[in-house]
């Protein structure tokens, strides 16, 4: 939130409750020493005490005894200084001081006079708003806000009729419809009912709040369209229906709102032209339609009176949208020029950023237009707009050399420029050393461009203030001389890829503010020095595809909570030393680590731990036995290491594992230890000596499995039918084991590769497998996690990265596994590999297999399949690869499509195929011979008209073949117009099947 929108939201505030007292009813605090309280109201507090458990004595003044008799003394408990009735009671909590325990509401029904009524900032979890608020008909100020109520929002709120400020806000536990009995509440001016978990649509009583000045409904689940009678709310200042599931089109009621100042639509689904009756909110000042549906065609066109009459608008957030045309910059220009914040990053926009951007916006302060696809040089213009403090134009596609950006640029915005964000593009050159004179810089990310050249102490000597500072992936060499000290404090470096090396960067010693570092891929062949890990509090470290060497000290140091440790990819040797094991996520795979320091089972020191990565190091012995220390961990991988001996128990206590991979290891035994780790979405156990049935708790309890690889083990028995349970399942991988008997028929229960598509936010929110993005589950570590799938494709292991490979598979190969090949397996349809090869199957190739239309592999090899092979499966055009070879298979080969295109191998071991693959013709072929015309009678055979007849056909051939060519080659307009006619049908037969 910039500095800015805190002092809109304090303007607000003052402008909705200018004098709080006036508003509700109470102006001026009664003088308590003249009045004493009336007996059944204190013993109806005393009551209501009972329940409370009071940690930091709030209530300390709440006592019975003779000194303290009077409750219009007690702290939080003000009386009418005429009546001497309790109406107001104000226990508000500021953490860490709160209330918390049990309320009794029952007990407060005495204060019937209470006007007043106020129990935020406590912590009443497990509490529901319960019905009985409805009886204190005399209040006028109710706030139950961050306290942790739950149930649903009580009707009988609608019976407080004198109600002029409720706010039910952020309690995440409330959840339900909004009573339509609210709108009973005529007298309201502020209502506050966001951050909580509201569902259904908005009621249309709401429309009957006149009065209301502030509307604050963000931050919750509702649905539906905006209802018309919003437009009655003609005082509203203040509207925020923020972060909901709101879709159709804005209404024109909502130009009624001729007081508006603050207008908060985004992260919605709203679409279609923003009405011209919002021009009359011409003092509107915020308007965020963040990450809706607004397209160019429906809204550029519509939204220039709101910005005509807008004139005071400041902030304008159109991010995350559907805009493309760079049109909306000479939108901008004939509009209004007062904006100080314009987002549009996250939108589509193409072409440059025209020059009169910077004449005409000459009072914005911030300027966000990353994540688009703009092109051209990189402007220099802005350099101009004397205003301007932070400028982002990240990930676009804008070229040109990054000193064209000081070239007929003042900057006369350097003295309080503080934000450059030009990474992410196409800009070359060398880094100029013009960049010296925003000497207030605080932000400067240029990673990832075509920058070249040395980086000296002169190009950062002129900064301060830098704090983040971002040169990855360039083509940069940073070169300081011998003891320079950076003149700022930074506490973010980005330098991968920076050439850094071959000494591990001594100026790094004098960085003590540092807590996100990036000096990977930096060719540095050294040790980590000990000074290193004492002076830094590094939250995110990576150091990954050096050459890091030596053994890595196990220093008694304590990492910042939650850090981010990633060393994968060196030379570091010896044991893992515990302190790293401090980290939220620890990253040391490819290295040549050689045992466990000491998986240490204290509790306090592997608490926070969540990624886990020791893969394709030496470690050897067996695993630790003291997982229950761990019980936050997310992803665990140790595969391609030496560990040995059974499985441990104690992983059963990890039952918030996401990921396991122990692949290529010695394990033996079974898998009972890992029965209860029923969060799995991948389980990667191949290439050890596992052994065993399958357990049919796999499932049963690790449904959410989307990764299933048992390849290369003992496992023996047959395929359990409970695996049938994991509709999620997308790679399963049973090959090399001893499994036997048939391929159950409820395989068709897979629903995730009955689809052929993949479901887009299914991916997201299952984090899943090729690109396990660590915030979908722990926000706070910055970057993602990449997770490497190593597959067998085609009969090659490869690793896939990407999660646009989108694979489904099912490998049962190199099994024992006996039956027909089950016909339910053509309810796939999303299925791209299929391996069934050196088996015992019998029968045929079940025709149904032609319904695999994504099938890309099938391999059905040294089997015992007999039959014909179904000509079905020359109808799926995307079967690059088949084998169908040593079985005992036979007939005719089909034909037709791309079936010709296979190899004899492919075939071959089928004693009784036969066709032109395998260059064998098939019984019943005949050879085609030509057959000449028998004559009857030699008299009858006019043998002078056969000649004179073929004699016409070749001169009528040649005369005509060669009047078309002729003319075409030698006329040249003929020519033109023949190739043109050529053109025209092949672009008709592209676009046909396109």
């Amino acid at each position: 939130m910039n500095g800015y929108f805190l002092k809109l939201f304090n303007a607000l505030v003052l402008l909705l409750l200018p004098a709080a007292g006036s508003l509700l009813g109470f102006n001026s605090l009664p003088n308590t020493a003249e009045i004493k309280c009336i007996e059944t109201e204190r013993e109806a507090l005393l009551n209501f005490k009972q329940g409370l458990i009071d940690d930091y004595d709030m209530l300390s003044t709440w006592k019975d005894d003779e000194n303290n008799r009077d409750c219009c003394k007690w702290k939080g408990i003000h009386c009418n200084n005429e009546t001497g009735h309790v109406h107001m009671l104000h226990l508000r909590g500021q953490y860490p001081q709160r209330l918390r325990g049990a309320i009794n509401i029952t007990s407060l029904v005495p204060l019937q006079n209470i006007q007043h009524l106020d129990l935020s900032y406590n912590s009443f979890k497990g509490n529901d708003i319960t019905e009985l608020m409805g009886s204190f008909t005399h209040l006028i100020y109710l706030n139950l806000s961050s306290s942790y109520f739950g149930g649903s929002i009580p009707c009988e709120l609608g019976k407080l009729t004198h109600l002029k400020y409720l706010d039910l806000s952020n309690n995440i536990y409330l959840h339900g419809q909004i009573p339509h009995q609210l709108g009973n509440l005529t007298h309201l001016r502020y209502l506050d009912l966001s951050d909580t978990d509201l569902q259904g649509e908005l009621p249309c009583q709401l429309g009957n709040l006149t009065h209301l000045r502030y509307l604050d409904l963000g931050d919750n689940h509702l649905q539906g369209e905006l209802p018309c009678q919003l437009g009655n709310l003609t005082h509203l200042r203040y509207l925020d229906l923020s972060y909901n599931h709101l879709h159709g089109e804005l209404l024109c009621q909502l130009g009624n709102l001729t007081h508006l100042r603050y207008l908060d639509l985004s992260y919605n689904d709203l679409h279609g032209e923003l009405p011209c009756q919002l021009g009359n909110l011409s003092q509107l000042r915020y308007l965020g339609l963040r990450r809706n549906s607004f397209s160019d065609e429906t809204f550029l066109i519509s939204s220039t009176s709101i910005m005509n009459s807008s004139s005071s608008l400041v902030f304008l957030d159109l991010s995350f949208n559907l805009l493309k045309s760079s049109t909306i910059f000479y939108w901008l220009f004939n509009s209004t020029t007062n904006l100080r914040t314009l987002y549009l990053y996250g939108n589509m926009l193409e072409g440059s950023i025209p020059d009169g951007f910077g004449k005409v916006m000459n009072s914005l302060e911030t300027l966000d237009l990353s994540g688009n696809k703009l092109q051209g040089d990189i402007p220099s213009f802005f350099g101009n707009i004397c205003t301007l403090e932070r400028l982002d134009l990240s990930r676009n596609k804008l070229n040109g050399r990054f000193s064209s950006l000081f070239d007929n640029s003042s900057w006369c915005n350097r003295h309080i420029f503080k934000s450059l964000d030009l990474s992410y593009n196409r800009i070359t050159g060398k880094l100029s050393k013009t960049i010296g004179i925003l000497s207030e810089l605080e932000q400067l990310y240029l990673d990832a461009n075509l920058l070249e050249g040395d980086v000296t102490e002169s190009h950062l000597s002129n900064f301060s203030k830098l704090e983040s500072l971002y040169l990855s992936d360039n083509s940069l060499s940073l070169k300081f001389v011998p003891g320079w000290v950076l003149p700022f404090p930074l506490q973010s470096l980005g330098l991968r890829s920076c050439k850094l090396g071959p000494s591990f960067p001594s100026w790094l010693q004098t960085q003590h503010s540092i807590y996100s570092l990036d000096i990977s891929d930096n060719r540095i062949n050294d040790s980590i020095p000990e000074w290193f890990w004492n002076n830094l509090r590094i939250v995110h470290l990576n150091m990954s595809h050096n050459n890091l060497i030596g053994a890595i000290p196990n220093l008694p140091l304590k990492l910042p909570y939650r850090s981010s440790i990633i060393l994968n990819s060196n030379h570091i040797e010896g044991k893992v030393p515990s302190f790293l094991l401090q980290a939220r996520e620890l990253k040391l795979s490819e290295n040549i680590l050689s045992d466990w320091f000491s998986f240490s089972c204290d509790q306090n020191i592997v608490a926070n731990l969540a990624i886990l990565d020791l893969s394709k190091n030496q470690i050897k012995g067996q695993l630790p036995d003291c997982w229950k220390s761990v019980d936050s961990l997310l992803i665990l991988d140790l595969s391609h290491n030496n560990l040995s001996g059974k499985i441990p128990m104690s992983m059963s206590t990890l039952v918030n594992l996401k990921v396991l991979v122990l692949k290529n290891n010695n394990l033996m035994g079974e898998l009972a230890s890992l029965k209860n780790c029923s969060n799995l979405i991948m389980l990667d156990v191949a290439e050890n000596m596992l052994s065993g049935p399958i357990p049919s708790w796999i499932g049963e309890s690790m449904q959410q499995l989307i990764i299933l690889n048992m390849r290369r083990n003992y496992f023996s028995g047959n395929l359990p039918n409970h695996l049938c349970h994991l509709k999620h399942i997308q790679l399963l991988d049973l090959s090399w084991n001893k499994l036997s008997k048939g391929i159950p028929t409820c395989l068709k229960n897979f629903t995730a590769m009955s689809e052929r598509s993949i479901n887009r936010s299914d991916f997201l929110n299952r984090v899943y497998w090729f690109n396990l993005t660590y915030y979908v589950v722990y926000s706070f570590i910055p970057g993602d996690y990449t997770f490497d799938i190593t597959w067998m494709w085609k009969g090659v292991e490869q690793v896939f990265k990407n999660p646009e490979y989108l694979l489904k598979s099912i490998d049962l190969s190199n099994n024992i596994l006996t039956g027909e090949i089950p016909k339910e397996i053509g309810y796939l349809f999303g299925l791209v590999s299929l391996n069934l090869s050196r088996n015992n199957l019998t029968g045929e190739i079940p025709s149904e297999m032609g319904s695999l239309r994504s099938l890309d592999f099938l391999d059905l090899s040294r089997n015992h399949l007999t039959g014909q092979i179904p000509t079905s499966l020359s109808e799926i055009d995307g079967l690059g690869k088949l084998d169908l070879s040593h079985n005992s298979l036979s007939g005719r080969i089909p034909s037709g499509r791309h079936f010709e295109t296979y190899e004899a191998s492919c075939f071959e071991g089928n004693d009784d195929l036969c066709g032109e693959q395998l260059n064998k013709s098939c019984p019943g072929d005949e050879d085609q011979r030509t057959v000449k015309p028998a004559a009857v009678n030699g008299d009858d055979c006019d043998c002078g008209f056969y000649e004179a007849l073929y004699m016409s056909l070749g001169i009528g051939f040649f005369t005509g073949f060669w009047s078309l060519l002729g003319t075409i080659l030698v006329w040249r307009p003929c020519r033109n117009a023949y190739l043109m006619f050529l053109n025209r049908v092949t672009h008709s037969i592209c676009v046909w099947f396109q």
